[in-house]
């Protein structure tokens, strides 16, 4: 068989966020600070809690999705960029005691053996980009909101990075950095993330729900057990307020200079 001479580009390892790289939702923690800032009600942060922990026990419809984004549409409409910018040192804050060692050492794993390592989440792409600066990852895929003369309209900017979103955003990225995404890697604890574990040659299911545990037995996919916090989690908080200092106080500069 004759040599083409073409040779694969890197691999890549994707990184569902909420249940998988960290233990709950990252909503919850941007609920937190959008409250204290008087964007959202304190009837909709108990809403949102309660959401929350349903959420921790048997995940999100895509009826429960939908309704999420409509609020966070809502609730950043006509909101400054300035103002949701300042409020992601405290959104992480919260989130970074609360990533699973397990899964941070899988992205060590990989950026060792030499593939590029992304979160791809749902949640507003600022914030994702600036949680994987902080974690030394290669970038943040998440979901864009427009904004004109400096707030956001609320409206879409690209997919909405959820399901069959995640696939559309992977794969603009694949061939912007000429991916290999038959070599490489995605994780996830939800069944709602089907499509991107099948986009990639290998998949791996973290405290899957039971849908998406019946596939990856079926499909003979590699699944990652672990749910317990306190000790376990990845990030304390005096650790985790130095790498703030550290990461997205840069990334924020590089921001607000671009």
């Amino acid at each position: 068989m004759a040599d083409d001479g073409l040779q694969p580009g890197p691999q890549a390892a994707f990184f569902d966020l909420d249940k998988t790289l960290m233990a709950g939702s990252s909503g919850m923690q941007f609920a937190k600070a959008a409250r204290e800032r008087g964007l959202i009600s304190r009837a909709q942060v108990m809403r949102w809690g309660r959401d929350h922990v349903r959420y921790r026990i048997k995940g999100a419809t895509d009826d429960e999705t939908g309704q999420i984004l409509r609020v966070a549409r809502e609730t950043l409409a006509g909101v400054s960029f300035t103002e949701i910018s300042r409020m992601w040192p405290e959104v992480l804050a919260g989130i970074l005691p609360r990533i699973y060692p397990e899964v941070l050492a899988e992205v060590h794993r990989h950026q060792d053996e030499g593939r590029e390592t992304y979160i791809v989440s749902a949640a507003g792409s600022d914030m994702v980009e600036s949680l994987a600066q902080v974690l030394g990852m290669d970038g943040g895929i998440g979901t864009r909101y427009v904004v004109e003369d400096g707030a956001y309209t609320g409206a879409l900017d690209g997919p909405f990075v959820y399901g069959p979103g995640k696939v559309i955003a992977i794969e603009a990225l694949a061939e912007e950095r000429n991916l290999d995404l038959a070599g490489s890697w995605a994780y996830s604890d939800s069944a709602s993330d089907l499509p991107m574990l099948g986009v990639v040659g290998n998949a791996v299911a973290v405290n899957p729900d039971a849908p998406l545990l019946e596939v990856a037995r079926r499909e003979g996919w590699q699944v990652m057990r672990f749910e317990r916090l306190g000790r376990n989690l990845a990030i304390g908080g005096t650790a985790a307020a130095a790498l703030l200092v550290g990461g997205i106080g840069g990334w924020l500069s590089k921001r607000r200079t671009d």
